[in-house]
């Protein structure tokens, strides 16, 4: 009998089939149509046969040996509950991005620089999801980080997006040697690669450690952690629009994938100091992220930076379970882990539509800064609409999905009294204020999101003559806003569906939540807290219809215009609106000085002058100028030394060479 996991194998055959073809058709007009309508076919079959896996046998698991990769040892794959749930995390959003691909690709200027990487970069994320040893997953990861690093520099003429790529690559290098570092020390001095054989061992303490902060490197950088964020504000928004969505929605979380992979599967037991690690990292990134992301004006490298505050949520969730799993409370890291995974699930949706919302704007209006932006809900009504569900979702407001995942995550903190380490008694409170402060910031940073973009007056003449995008982008934007909704009154079977993936990692699950009536959810026990999705969204869809009636009934039906204040000039102008950098300056007058290093400079003119005064806004990347400035500095200082090698006689190099010789021998005969 074939295993299900070579199911998924035959369709990542067929991915890689298709980007092979797109090489032969991606210069003639069909190819657009046929790629991506071959990508949404497959990744939809994936969908389906994953999600069925799950529904059907959750604890089952399935292994193939393929002989590929290393002689003697092959090529190890698992499908097993928590690649399943990662499978389907990576094809839904594969497939709503080749829908919109349909529609989006059709202004594409260079389509043979985008077609056949986009297969390529969905066949890599499904083989690091279902790799079972370490040099199939490595080698699927760097071919996943590759065909992603070609996708961004797609557009590699325009402004900056080719330093994008360079940082983008010197980054997924070192990320995949820390991983590779990482797997050296579980592998142990007898090269056990497979995943199994790492399951089997038990690491020393400091095998542990090394092993935790090799993947927070490796999978931290993938994934956007601080500080090693600085290529994803960079690569994601220079990558076409529905691959900026797949990068954000989905290739970062499979570096939370293979953190969970190695973290809470291969490596045993934790010790209760990793979750205090992973939890300040978590928290230290969530509110960085969204401060970054306030003071930009660019709307695609805004939402890069919120990916960076969602993934900083992620992972003080999974610090949370490392704590409590670390102190044997397995109900409590049942809830934690839950809640990482939901707010996986959670992000792949809304950041998806957030991206393919900006990638609507910009095909509409040619236009990524927001203060050339403005006045398009009356242009654009329908992308407006879609795009505001996805600023609530990711605001963290009911009833919409990002409010059930961060409500779980809350509820896991609630149970720190019970953990015996005051060290984490007094780092889970600190955490849980920095989440809380992220989440007020990010309503903050998405209500500049909306209202900078699509209300008030259009600022520039491009706008002014904005339609709305096709259907096919128009209906992955739709989807992806009724799955936000969906998720969020009806989380209870999500909750139940993620059950297997705890149980295999921790040991335990959440209360089966369908059992619960009025389908409330039930994190630890419904004397302590609940929370009812569809009957808040009964409430509000009521409360705004009565509201709504009230008003068309007993307000004035006398029409009445007038002109809008324009701050005592007697011409409206747009330009009296507020801006994106505006909007921010409370924020950023409060939090730059020690985020930015933030300055105000204010040139006034002198009286009787007609000159116009002047506000310059300085504002520094701390993390960039404090960490890799230093290290780009001392590469660039020890490259110009050491180019003298090059020009060096024959006496010198032979006498170079018997130094080395000598020095070699000396080792070796002192080596004990």
């Amino acid at each position: 009998m074939t295993p299900i996991v070579a199911l998924p194998l035959w369709g990542v055959a067929a991915l890689l089939g298709t980007a092979i073809g797109a090489v032969a058709v991606s210069r003639r007009g069909s190819a657009t149509r046929l790629v991506y309508g071959a990508t949404l076919g497959i990744s939809a079959a994936l969908f389906m046969i994953v999600t069925s896996a799950l529904a059907g046998d959750p604890a089952g698991v399935s292994t193939v040996t393929l002989p590929l990769g290393l002689p003697w040892i092959g090529a190890h794959f698992r499908l097993d509950a928590l690649s399943t749930f990662f499978l389907v995390v990576v094809n839904l959003g594969g497939a709503l991005a080749s829908l919109y691909g349909l529609g989006y690709g059709r202004h594409e200027a260079t389509p043979h620089r985008v077609l056949p990487f986009f297969p390529a970069f969905l066949a890599g994320m499904n083989l690091v999801v279902l790799a079972d040893d370490a040099f199939t997953f490595l080698l699927c990861w760097e071919f996943m980080s590759l065909a992603s690093w070609a996708l961004v520099m797609a557009h590699h003429r325009e402004q900056n997006n080719t330093r994008a790529g360079y940082i983008y690559l010197v980054m997924a290098g070192f990320g995949t040697l820390a991983l590779l570092l990482a797997f050296g020390l579980l592998a142990g001095p007898a090269g056990t690669y497979t995943f199994d054989a790492m399951r089997a061992g038990e690491p020393s303490r400091f095998v542990a450690a090394a092993v935790l902060g090799l993947m927070l490197l490796g999978a931290g950088s993938k994934a956007g952690l601080v500080p090693l964020h600085v290529w994803l504000p960079l690569a994601h928004p220079a990558a076409p629009s529905h691959v900026s969505a797949l990068m954000s929605g989905v290739m970062t979380k499979v570096a939370v994938y293979g953190f969970i992979r190695v973290v809470f599967d291969l490596l045993g037991e934790p010790a209760w100091w990793s979750g205090v690690v992973v939890l300040f990292l978590g928290g230290l990134t969530a509110v960085l992220g969204i401060l970054y992301a306030l003071m930009e004006k660019d709307l695609k490298r805004l939402l890069a930076y919120s990916t960076i505050e969602n993934i900083g949520v992620i992972f003080a969730s999974l610090g949370l379970a490392l704590a409590f799993k670390a102190n044997a409370m397995p109900l409590a890291a049942a809830l934690a882990l839950t809640a990482a995974l939901f707010h996986v699930l959670n992000h792949s949706l809304f950041k998806s539509l957030l991206f393919f919302g900006a990638g609507a704007v910009l095909t509409a209006t040619g236009e990524r800064n927001m203060e050339k932006l403005g006045g398009l809900i009356h242009r654009m009504p329908l992308t407006s609409f879609v795009f505001l569900v996805g600023c609530v979702s990711i605001s963290a407001l009911p009833p919409f999905n990002g409010f059930v995942s961060e409500w779980l995550a809350f509820q896991a903190i609630l149970q720190s009294p019970d953990l015996p380490q005051w060290g984490l008694k007094v780092m889970v409170p600190a955490v849980g204020g920095l989440l809380a402060l992220s989440a007020a910031l990010a309503a903050a940073c998405f209500v500049k999101a909306f209202g900078i973009t699509f209300l008030g007056r259009p600022r520039t003449a491009v706008v002014e003559r904005a339609h709305e995008v096709d259907r096919y982008s128009l209906a992955a934007m739709f989807i992806l806003a009724a799955l936000c909704l969906l998720a969020g009154i009806l989380p209870g079977p999500v909750i139940d569906g993620l059950s297997p993936v705890t149980l295999s990692l921790i040991g335990n699950r959440m209360p089966v939540q369908m059992a619960q009536p009025w389908l409330s959810i039930v994190p630890i026990a419904e004397s302590r807290s609940s929370y009812n999705g569809l009957l808040v969204f009964l409430f509000i869809a009521a409360s705004a219809s009565l509201a709504a009636v009230v008003i068309h009934r007993f307000a004035s039906h006398a029409l009445r215009r007038a002109p809008a204040w324009g701050c005592g000039f007697p011409d409206v102008t747009p330009a009296a609106q507020y801006t994106a950098i505006s909007f921010a300056q409370p924020i950023r007058r409060v939090f730059g000085t020690f985020a930015f290093r933030a300055r105000e400079t204010v040139e006034m003119p002198p009286p009787g002058a007609t000159g116009p005064a002047r506000l310059t806004v300085e504002m520094h990347d701390v993390v960039w100028e404090a960490f890799y400035q230093p290290i780009a500095g001392a590469i660039d200082f020890a490259t110009l030394r050491l180019n003298r090698l090059q020009f060096l006689t024959i006496r010198r190099y032979l006498t170079l060479v018997f130094l080395y010789l000598v020095t070699l021998l000396t080792v070796l005969a002192l080596w004990p």
